[in-house]
C-alpha cells in the first residue's frame, strides 16, 4: 500500500506543470492548479512515506514491465520512507510560496518553464528513494538532476545564472559518471541490477574498496561535501530562493541517502571507511561555517551553511559506521539517528532560512546584507521566521538543530570515552570540532541578524519594505512550527528513528533503541520550560511596554553629533576578526588604501573570501586549458582542402610509424 501511495505522489507531483503550459503566459490559473496538484501529491506521498515506517511491506515489482531491461521493484522501508517526509512536505510548502514569491503575470517569460520542472524534481527523487534497481535508480537520479538544472537557470538571461547552472551541471555528472561506474562493478559482480545488501565473499577486496571510492565521488558531489562542493554555493545563490530551499533542504540529501544505503549494503566495511567519513565530515564542518562567516551575499553565506550541516551529517554516518565496524550498536544508534534526523532538521530549518532570505530579497531587491539594516521593524513577521532559522541552525534549545547534534554529541563521546585506538581518535577529534562548528554558526547568525535586521535602514528605500502577503508568510510559519515541534517533544522520536536505523542494515543484531541511550525525556522537559520561560518573557515586557509611555531618544552615540546608518557594522567589519584568525584556511583578498595621518580622506575598503576549490583551483586551471587551446585555433582555417590535407598528413605518418 505505502508504495502504490508513494507512486501516484510522484506521477501527480511529475505531471502537476504540465497543465499550465496549455495556459496563457499571464494566467494564473495554471499556478494555481500546479500548486494545488502538488499539495495533493504531498499528502498522499506522506501517508505513504507513514506507512513505510510503521508498516513496511514487500515491495512492488516489474512496476516497469522491463521497459529498461531488467527487473524494477519500488520499495518503501523504513530509511527510504523517512527520506521521503522532507521529499513531499518542502517542496509543497516551496511551492505555495512560490505562488507569491514567483507569480505568472510578473514572470511570463520563465515562470510556466518553472513549474513544468518543478514538480519533476520531488518525483525523482521520490523515485529514488524507493528504486530497488540501479537502472531504475539512475533514471530518477538524471530526472531529478536535469529538472533542477533548469530551475537553476531560471533566469538564464542574466551571465552568472548561465555560469552557475553549466558548474552544477558539469558536477554533478561527473558525479553520475562515477555512479555509473559503481553500478558496473556491482552488476559484474552479482551479475543483476538489484540493489540490496550483498552477500560477504562476492565482491574482492579491490571491488569493495573501488565501490566504496566512488560511491563517495558520486554521492558526495550531490551532496556538497566538501571539497566537492563546487557547484553549490553558485547555483544555490542564482536560484529562485523558493528553489534554493529545495535544492539545500532537499536535493542535497539525495547524495547523503545513497551513501547512507551504499555502506548500509557493502558487508564488513572497514574501520578506516567510517574514520574517513568522519574526517571529511569535520572538513566539511568546520571550512563551511568559516567560508560562510566571509560572505556578504545573504543567500551565498547560507549555501556555505549548507556544506557545514552536510558535514554534521557525515560525521554522524561516519561514527554509525565506525560503530558498525568495530561491533559498537551504540555508536550505530547514535550516529545513524543523529545524521538522518539532521537530514530532516536541516531540511525544516535551512528551507525556512532560504524562505526567510526569499522573503527580504523580494522586498529589497538585493541579496547584498551590506545594504540592509532595520528590517525588523518593517518586516516583524520575516524577521521572527529568520530568528527561529537560525536559532535551529547553530543547534542551540529548543529547537530542533539541538536534537539532532545531541545525538551526535552522544555518540562521539561514548566512543570517545570507551573506544580504543581509532575508535577513540577519530571521535575525540570530532566532537571538539562539533563544539567549533556551532560556536562559528553563532558568531555567523548574530553577524546575519544584526546586519539584515537589526540598526537602522542603511537607504530610504529600505524604509518603505514590509511582511510579504500571507501565501508567502504562512509556509514560513508552518516550518517554523515543525522546527519548535521536535525541539520541544524528542520523546516522540525514537518510535520514528528505531525502526529506520533497525532498517540500515537488514538482519543485523542487536539494535539499542535511542530511548535507552539518550535522555529525550527531560530533554522535552527542558526545552518545554525554557520555552515557557521565553513566552512568559516577552509577555512581561509586552505587558511593561504597554503600561508605561515610551520614550524615544537617541542611542549612545560615541561622540558623534549626527549618527548614520555608515557608522553601523557591517557584515564585514563583523566577520573581519574571525576572518583574519582562520585566514591560513580562507586566503581572503583584501582592497584599500593605506590609512595615513590624523585626518584621512575618503576611502574605499573591499573584502571577498574566494572559494578554493572552484575560484582558486579549477577557474584557473579552466583558463590556463583555454589558453592552450586557442593556440591550435590557427588549424582551423574554414577551408576543406586544408582538412583533407590534414589528413593525407596523419595517414602518411601513421604509415611511417608503422
Amino acid at each position: 500500500m505505502a508504495e502504490r501511495l508513494i507512486l501516484l505522489a510522484v506521477a501527480l507531483s511529475a505531471l502537476s506543470g504540465l497543465p499550465g503550459l496549455f495556459f496563457d503566459k499571464k494566467s494564473r490559473a495554471g499556478q494555481h492548479l500546479a500548486t494545488g496538484v502538488l499539495c495533493a501529491a504531498s499528502l498522499i506521498g506522506l501517508a505513504g512515506a507513514g506507512l513505510g515506517i510503521f508498516a513496511p511491506g514487500e515491495g512492488l515489482a516489474d512496476i516497469g514491465g522491463g521497459i529498461l531491461g531488467g527487473r524494477l521493484k519500488v520499495q518503501a522501508d523504513p530509511l527510504s520512507s523517512f527520506f521521503l517526509i522532507p521529499v513531499f512536505l518542502i517542496p509543497a510548502l516551496c511551492g505555495v510560496y512560490g505562488s507569491a514569491y514567483w507569480p505568472q503575470e510578473k514572470h511570463p517569460e520563465n515562470g510556466q518553464r518553472l513549474r513544468f520542472f518543478y514538480g519533476l524534481v520531488p518525483a525523482g527523487m521520490a523515485l529514488l528513494l524507493v528504486a530497488q534497481n540501479a537502472l531504475l535508480f539512475l533514471t530518477a537520479w538524471e530526472v531529478m538532476t536535469l529538472a533542477a538544472f533548469f530551475l537553476v537557470a531560471t533566469e538564464d538571461e542574466k551571465p552568472e545564472v548561465r555560469e552557475a547552472g553549466w558548474h552544477y551541471l558539469v558536477a554533478t555528472h561527473v558525479g553520475i559518471l562515477a555512479l555509473m561506474a559503481m553500478f558496473s562493478i556491482l552488476r559484474t559482480a552479482t551479475g543483476s541490477y538489484d540493489l540490496g545488501p550483498l552477500a560477504p565473499g562476492i565482491l574482492t577486496k579491490t571491488q569493495t574498496t573501488a565501490v566504496f571510492l566512488l560511491g563517495l565521488l558520486g554521492f558526495g558531489l550531490k551532496a556538497g561535501l566538501m571539497p566537492l562542493h563546487v557547484w553549490l554555493p553558485g547555483a544555490h545563490a542564482n536560484a529562485p530562493s523558493h528553489v534554493s530551499a529545495i535544492l539545500s533542504g532537499v536535493l542535497l540529501k539525495m547524495g547523503i541517502y545513497g551513501l547512507v544505503r551504499l555502506v548500509g549494503w557493502l558487508p564488513a566495511p572497514p574501520a578506516w571507511w567510517g574514520g574517513l567519513l568522519l574526517a571529511l565530515g569535520v572538513i566539511s564542518g568546520v571550512l563551511g561555517v568559516l567560508f560562510a562567516l566571509g560572505q556578504h551575499d545573504l543567500k551565498r553565506l547560507l549555501a556555505y551553511h549548507s556544506i557545514e550541516n552536510i558535514g554534521i551529517i557525515v560525521m554522524g554516518l561516519g561514527l554509525a559506521l565506525m560503530g558498525r565496524s568495530l561491533g559498537r550498536p551504540e555508536w550505530v544508534a547514535l550516529g545513524l539517528a543523529g545524521g538522518i534526523l539532521h537530514v530532516l532538521n536541516h531540511g525544516l530549518f535551512k528551507s525556512l532560512l532560504f524562505l526567510s532570505a526569499g522573503s527580504v530579497i523580494h522586498a529589497v531587491h538585493t541579496r547584498e546584507m551590506d545594504h540592509m539594516g532595520g528590517l525588523a521593524k518593517r518586516m516583524p513577521l520575516t524577521a521572527l521566521a529568520f530568528l527561529a532559522g537560525a536559532v535551529a541552525i547553530c543547534g542551540l534549545p529548543p529547537l530542533n538543530g539541538f536534537i539532532s547534534e545531541f545525538l551526535i554529541y552522544l555518540g562521539l563521546f561514548s566512543a570517545a570515552a570507551r573506544g580504543e585506538g581509532a575508535g577513540f581518535a577519530g571521535p575525540a577529534f570530532a566532537a571538539p570540532a562539533l563544539a567549533l562548528i556551532g560556536a562559528l554558526a553563532v558568531v555567523c547568525f548574530v553577524k546575519v541578524y544584526g546586519t539584515v535586521f537589526l540598526g537602522e535602514p542603511r537607504s530610504a528605500s529600505l524604509k518603505e519594505t514590509s511582511d510579504p502577503p500571507p501565501a508567502m508568510v504562512a509556509p514560513m510559519a508552518v516550518l517554523a512550527g515543525i522546527c519548535a515541534l521536535i525541539g520541544i517533544a524528542p520523546f516522540l522520536l525514537p518510535r520514528v528513528l528505531d525502526p529506520v536505523v533497525a532498517s540500515w542494515v537488514p538482519g543485523a543484531k542487536p539494535v539499542v533503541s535511542i530511548a535507552k541511550l539518550a535522555p529525550l525525556g527531560w530533554v522535552s522537559l527542558a526545552g518545554a520550560a525554557l520555552l515557557a520561560l521565553l513566552l512568559a518573557l516577552a509577555l512581561w515586557l509586552r505587558a511593561k511596554l504597554r503600561k508605561g509611555p515610551v520614550e524615544s531618544t537617541v542611542t549612545w552615540d560615541c561622540g558623534y553629533l549626527a549618527p548614520t546608518a555608515r557608522m553601523q557594522y557591517t557584515a564585514s567589519s563583523f566577520a573581519q576578526m574571525v576572518v583574519d584568525l582562520f585566514s591560513w584556511a580562507l586566503w581572503p583578498k583584501k582592497r584599500g588604501p593605506r590609512i595615513k595621518g590624523y585626518f584621512p580622506g575618503p576611502s574605499r575598503f573591499h573584502s571577498e573570501t574566494p572559494d578554493p576549490v572552484l575560484d582558486r583551483m579549477l577557474t584557473p586551471w579552466w583558463d590556463f586549458s583555454e589558453r592552450i587551446a586557442g593556440k591550435f585555433r590557427v588549424f582551423q582555417q574554414g577551408v576543406m582542402q586544408v582538412y583533407v590535407l590534414y589528413i593525407l598528413a596523419t595517414v602518411l605518418a601513421l604509415l611511417f610509424w608503422w
